[in-house]
């Protein structure tokens, strides 16, 4: 039987036809190019698997090009944020470029533009240059200086350079055609002037280059032969093209932009002035925070770089933006996860259980699966003693013929250890269950192979010993947004669909085996989901996140 091959997304068809029409395979090189503006979220962890995947499918370089034009936003934290999250995702890059890196020669073919009778600097304020700009609809109406002498415009253009005129007085602008229908083509500004220290030439440039000027070019600069942009940058690629064209050399290799769908996550905000607001309003603990759609926050959550990989790779890429439910993503992490993941019994909700008929002060050592799914995980030790804690939850006083967990008069199994039979309950003054008396039988033993441990009992539950168990945080996490699409209402601000209910920390007790875990290692709590060590862990108590329940409790509420 032969392995079909996966079929082609219309990107890859794309460098297969132009490697058909002259692109040599060597030539070959592709770039992301983020702003270090804020963290990667999970629409930037799209586009690096769609570049480095190509990259590795190709056997291509592929460029991380930081967009760092904008001094007022950018700090170096979300550089060092941006390259961690990409290492973390198991890529590397073949160059780290900035843009600022290009500044120089930005400005030299912008005084080349401004020679040619190709770009002038305007002085006029912001809100009159948007208004001459006109609509879709009307034709815009050319500057009072748009025909500004060339050595006048150098002139200015070299004060702005400088900082010799004040911030926002001046503008330079490519002339094009203020009557194209493409609005983006109605003489784009080209620079700004301003006075913010940037996060790597300081004050050495009091103008910043705009982003259609920077990126077309930077990608020449580079001879990357394939710009993927979201869909978007559709109405740039003429400006791109058109500013490619002012300084190409024939020789050389041409880049080319084409775009590629968004993929919206539901019951998320993906913008990075929305996801900072939640930082800065103090709705979450920072961009790491685990409910953040962030690569560090899904990182922290518990998340793996494959699970984050395979979603990826599921949604594909398209030519519509759609929204992908959170589940999809959820049960991604489910499938890694489940194969991964060693499992370990963790009280949440504990009430006390005893076992009449157990020996008093006995101790003993059973033997227990670390994980089912993976035959090389082995076996664990685990304490099992007269006095235990299960789930609150997992008794009922008087129950129906569907609870299948423990009430009185009915059997259930201990998960690795015996069956046990409800025989009656302790309360305090208000009526409150504070102890279970069971009795259990001494021959049903896990794996012993006696007739008793083969007998079948339709539930199991999971315990710890109280004597051995240890107090851990838990932390349970949930989507932060009570609707799919929280930034679509125009009538509401997105933070009113804010869901109260997102997290919830209590103290759980975990079996002892867990007492030296590490951050980020994972495990399954049996019967209740998966969850991480976070670094907020310390010697004297473990702090766990829940990465994702073990099933979609959100499906019952959308039915």
């Amino acid at each position: 039987m032969t392995n079909e091959a996966a079929p082609l997304n219309f990107i890859e068809h794309i460098i297969e036809e132009d490697l058909t029409k002259g692109y040599k395979k060597e030539e070959l090189c592709f770039r992301f190019p983020p702003e270090p503006n804020g963290y990667l979220h999970i629409g930037h962890a799209s586009s690096i698997c769609l570049n480095f995947g190509l990259g590795e499918k190709y056997n291509a370089p592929v460029n991380l090009r930081f967009d760092d034009t904008n001094p007022a936003k950018e700090e170096q934290e979300f550089v060092d944020a941006i390259k961690r999250d990409i290492t973390w995702l198991g890529y590397e890059w073949a160059t780290e470029c900035y843009a600022s890196d290009y500044f120089q020669q930005l400005y030299d073919w912008a005084v080349q533009l401004i020679k040619e009778g190709k770009a002038y600097v305007d002085s006029q304020t912001s809100e009159a240059i948007a208004e001459q700009k006109g609509t879709p609809n009307t034709p815009g109406k050319p500057s009072p200086f748009r025909n500004r002498p060339v050595e006048e415009n150098l002139d200015l253009f070299e004060k702005m350079k400088n900082g010799d005129t004040k911030e926002g007085e001046h503008v330079l602008r490519a002339k094009i055609n203020m009557e194209s229908p493409n609005m983006l083509m109605r003489d784009p500004v080209m620079y700004r002037t301003l006075f913010k220290h940037h996060h790597r030439t300081g004050t050495d440039w009091r103008i910043f280059p705009m982003y259609d000027w920077t990126h077309g070019e930077s990608d020449y600069i580079e001879q990357v032969s394939h710009s993927f942009c979201t869909l978007e940058f559709l109405p740039h690629r003429e400006l791109y093209d058109w500013f490619l064209d002012q300084v190409v050399d024939d020789n050389k290799l041409r880049p080319k932009q084409r775009e590629f769908a968004r993929r919206n996550l539901s019951h998320t905000v993906v913008s990075k002035r929305k996801l900072a607001q939640l930082v800065s309003r103090g709705v979450v603990t920072g961009w790491d925070d685990p409910r953040m759609p962030t690569i560090s926050g899904l990182r922290r959550r518990g998340y793996t770089p494959e699970a984050i990989k395979n979603f990826a790779d599921s949604i594909g890429v398209g030519k519509r933006e759609n929204l992908i439910d959170v589940s999809h993503l959820e049960f991604n992490v489910r499938e890694d996860l489940n194969k991964k993941a060693p499992r370990i019994m963790v009280v949440l909700d504990p009430v006390k259980l005893i076992i009449d008929n157990y020996p008093e002060g006995k101790t003993e050592m059973l033997e227990a699966e670390n994980n089912q799914e993976d035959e090389s995980a082995g076996f664990r030790e685990i304490p099992f003693s007269k006095e235990l804690l299960i789930e609150r939850e997992d008794f009922k006083e008087e129950a129906n013929r569907k609870f299948f967990r423990l009430t009185i008069g009915k059997e259930v199994r201990l998960k690795n250890a015996y069956i046990i039979k409800g025989e009656s309950v302790v309360k305090d003054s208000e009526g409150n269950i504070t102890a279970i008396h069971c009795t259990y039988d001494p021959d049903s033993k896990s794996g012993s192979g006696t007739e008793a441990s083969l007998r079948k009992v339709k539930g199991t539950l999971h315990w710890v010993s109280e004597a051995q168990a240890l107090p851990v945080e838990v932390r349970l996490y949930d989507r932060l947004f009570t609707v799919p699409s929280p930034d679509t209402d125009k009538e509401k601000d997105f933070m009113e669909f804010i869901n109260p209910d997102s997290l919830q920390v209590l103290t759980g007790y975990a079996e002892p085996s867990v007492k030296d875990s590490k951050t980020e290692d994972k495990f399954q709590f049996q019967r209740l989901g998966y969850f991480v060590v976070d670094r907020d862990s310390t010697a004297e108590k473990l702090v766990f996140n829940r990465t994702v329940p073990l099933r979609d409790s959100w499906a019952k509420l959308s039915v």
